[in-house]
Order: structure tokens, then C-alpha cells, then sequence
């Protein structure tokens, strides 16, 4: 079956895909759209200057700024005041945490199997405003989730924030995000919900998601590498501003923007939000590149463990795929298949080292991930699946290729 969304047009959008590299490591960052790079050098060409003055060019640039948040909110669901642009998710979230308002003996309850860069902050003002820390404990096993029967125990009146991820970087698994969020209202509780992994994959919208926070990196949704957080206005009653005390402070930019985004990448939104226009048939593609990784990767019996579900069901998984094979270490089974190939996938903890190291009892080899979106082809699947099975049949009819590769930390650059 060919989805019409899948179509050589689509490859021809990206100039990193008409190179000899087939990138399965998207979760650690998509390939950029042609036109948001054309966006970013039209505008250093000419409107790289200051905003807010008077003359033309300084207009044009301002308009040019203000475009791109407006773009952005709009894609969201959300008014502009609600959002602001920074450098990471890492950095947005951090920001957060220093302005969110709370007080001595406050709760706060922190998912155990999120990216670090929405543990850490929170780790951090717990000890710094002398909060009462809660750990949010998934359901044990290969295929963790966050669920309201383990959220609920936690919850008191006390309890002023609570933390996830909406798809989990490692295991792709789809928190229900609005049956959370009805949790955390129910005792006047904030909602923060990290959803970069998600955000690639899906259409957003905040209102319906029902959520406080939200934040996610463009840079893993085609776009530039700048991050974005939402805050909605009844949640930024609870912050204070971080910026200069003579400017103004009634959006969310003006309490946490910190000198703004970057310009350049700012205003190239406007081109990402033109073109995820049929996520539908987005999500009906991947559905059907990921059952099949999943579906070959279950045939070879309990020799494989996958992370996470382990069927293609869109409606609780993205394409982000995770999995450790039995004999080999994760770093040696992907290094084993790139001598072969062309095929750009990982091995690691990716920054959710809580998650690989306590949730799932890996060691610090993690697992293998291949994180696929639409822009794969079909035929870029079955070429994985293939050279996945020739390297897995060679070393079973060998010897173990257990001590291949090393023991030590994983190369891992992926941010947030």
C-alpha cells in the first residue's frame, strides 16, 4: 500500500535526503525543510538587524518576527502572549522552574521515565524552594506507561505541578495527556508536559490537550533549532518574570524570552507550519512503516526485547522504535549493520537515563533506536529489516557477539 502523503515530492522538500544517508535517528533531530533554510539565509541576507526601530528594514524585520510567533501560536492552538521561543526545551524548561511561584512543603510529582530535561529542573527547585519531591512510577515491565492509576496516589491538595511526556523518546509510547491533566486540575494542580518526541508526529493542539505547560523543539519538527513553550494565560498567574524590571512583563516572552529568540529562526516557522498541513495521512504512513519494523523485530522470538508496545497501533505509539537483542550489546549490534549499510540509527540512553537504567534495568549501553517519520520510504524499512536479519542470522549461526563492541558511555548528542 502507498499513502499519497509519501511521495517523491516529499523527498525533494529536504536537500539532506538527496545525499547517500538514510536517516533513521530523527527523534535525535528531523532533516530541515529547503524552504526554511531559503528562509533563514533571505533573512540574514537582508533584515539582520535589531528589532523594534523605525526604519524600513527594521520593520520588515520586526513584521518578519512577530510573523513567525504568530505562526507558531496559531499551529498550537494558542495566542501569541502564550508562547515563547528559546535555544533548547532543555533551557525553556529550566527557565520555568526558576520563575514558577511555590511555596516551602509544596508537592510537585515528577515523571521517572521522562528526557532528563524534564526531570532535572524539577529535581532542582524541589531541593531549592524546599518542596516535597514525588515520584511518579510507571507500570514496571519492557513496556512502561504513565497512567492515571499510578498518578492518583500522589496527587494531595498540596500538590502544585505534575510532570510527563506525552510520547516517551525511547519508547514512543503515547501518554494520554488529557485524562492526566483532569488529575492534576482536580486538586488545582499545574500540568507540564514535555512533548518533543510527540510533537514530530502529531497535530497539536494545547485548549484540547488541556495542558499548563508544553514545550517541544522545531528542530525535530523539520524546522530551525529553536524550542517552544506554551504557558497558558491562567498558568502564568503563577510565574514571575525573569526579565529586566523595566520591561514589560504580561506575556510569556516578556517573563521568561530573555532577549528573545533567535531572530532568523523565529520568523522561518511560518514555513513548517505551511507544509504539516495533512497530518492524517502523516500518521496513517508512519502506522505503517513502524508495524512492520515491530512486526519483523516480534518474529524473532524472545530473543529480541522491544520497549514499549510492540504493535504498530497509531493510537498508542509513534514511530520511534527501541529494542536490545539478547547476545549482543546495542552498541555493537548497530555499528555491526552501518559496515553494510547507509542506515543512520543509535544506540544509547538518549538523555532518559532514569528510564534505561532504573525503569527498564539496562545498563549504560542502553538500547537501539530507530526513529522513523514519514519522510522514510517503504523501501527504506525493508533494507533495515533485511540487513537487521542478515547480521542477527550470521552471528546466530557463529559465535556470540557478546563481548563485540565497548561498555563504554554512548557518543549521544541528542538534545532537547
Amino acid at each position: 500500500m502507498t499513502f499519497r502523503y509519501h511521495t517523491q515530492d516529499i523527498w525533494n522538500k529536504f536537500p539532506a535526503l538527496q545525499q547517500d544517508q538514510v536517516f533513521f535517528d530523527n527523534a535525535g533531530g528531523s532533516q530541515t525543510l529547503g524552504t526554511v533554510i531559503d528562509s533563514i539565509k533571505d533573512y540574514l541576507g537582508s533584515t539582520n538587524v535589531q528589532l523594534g526601530a523605525s526604519y524600513a528594514v527594521g520593520k520588515k524585520a520586526t513584521a518578519a518576527y512577530r510573523a513567525g510567533y504568530q505562526a507558531a501560536a496559531r499551529y498550537i492552538n494558542a495566542d501569541p502572549d502564550e508562547i515563547v521561543f528559546g535555544p533548547s526545551t532543555t533551557q525553556l524548561l529550566r527557565n520555568l522552574s526558576y520563575a514558577l511561584k511555590c511555596a516551602p512543603g509544596d508537592e510537585i510529582v515528577v515523571s521517572r521515565i521522562d528526557h532528563e530535561a524534564n526531570i532535572a529542573p524539577w529535581v532542582d527547585l524541589a531541593e531549592r524552594q524546599n518542596l516535597v519531591l514525588k515520584w511518579w512510577r510507571p507500570t514496571p515491565g519492557p513496556n512502561p506507561k504513565l497512567t492515571v492509576d499510578t498518578l492518583k496516589p500522589l496527587i494531595t491538595d498540596r500538590t502544585r505541578l505534575v510532570t510527563c511526556t506525552h510520547a516517551s523518546n525511547i519508547l514512543g509510547t503515547i501518554t494520554d495527556v488529557p485524562a492526566i491533566a483532569d488529575v492534576a486540575h482536580s486538586v488545582g494542580a499545574l500540568l507540564c508536559v514535555d512533548a518533543v518526541a510527540y510533537a514530530p508526529h502529531r497535530p497539536i493542539d494545547v485548549k484540547a490537550f488541556g495542558v499548563d505547560f508544553y514545550c517541544f523543539s522545531w528542530y525535530k519538527v523539520y524546522g530551525p533549532h529553536v524550542s517552544m513553550l506554551y504557558g497558558s494565560w491562567s498558568a502564568q498567574t503563577h510565574l514571575r518574570s525573569l526579565g529586566h524590571f523595566f520591561n514589560p512583563s504580561a506575556s510569556l516572552e516578556d517573563k521568561l524570552g530573555l532577549a528573545g529568540g533567535s531572530y532568523e529562526l523565529v520568523q522561518s516557522i511560518p514555513k513548517v507550519t505551511e507544509y504539516l498541513g495533512n497530518f492524517e495521512n502523516l500518521v496513517d504512513y508512519e502506522g505503517l512503516i513502524q508495524s512492520a519494523l515491530l512486526s519483523f523485530l516480534r518474529s524473532r522470538g524472545d530473543g529480541i526485547t522491544i520497549y514499549g508496545e510492540p504493535d504498530g497501533d497509531t493510537d498508542r505509539r509513534v514511530a520511534t522504535v527501541s529494542f536490545s537483542v539478547r547476545g549482543w550489546t546495542s552498541q555493537a549490534l548497530v555499528e555491526e549493520v552501518e559496515k553494510v549499510t547507509n542506515f543512520a540509527f543509535r544506540w544509547g540512553t538518549f538523555y532518559s537515563d532514569r528510564l534505561v537504567r532504573e525503569t527498564l534495568g539496562l545498563g549504560k549501553d542502553g538500547v537501539v533506536r530507530v526513529s522513523m517519520v514519514h519522510y522514510n520510504t517503504q523501501d527504506d524499512v525493508r533494507g533495515l529489516i533485511r540487513a537487521l536479519q542478515d547480521v542477527l542470522d550470521k552471528s546466530s549461526s557463529g559465535a556470540s557477539r557478546a563481548e563485540a563492541g565497548t561498555d563504554e558511555d554512548s557518543d549521544d548528542e541528542e538534545t532537547s
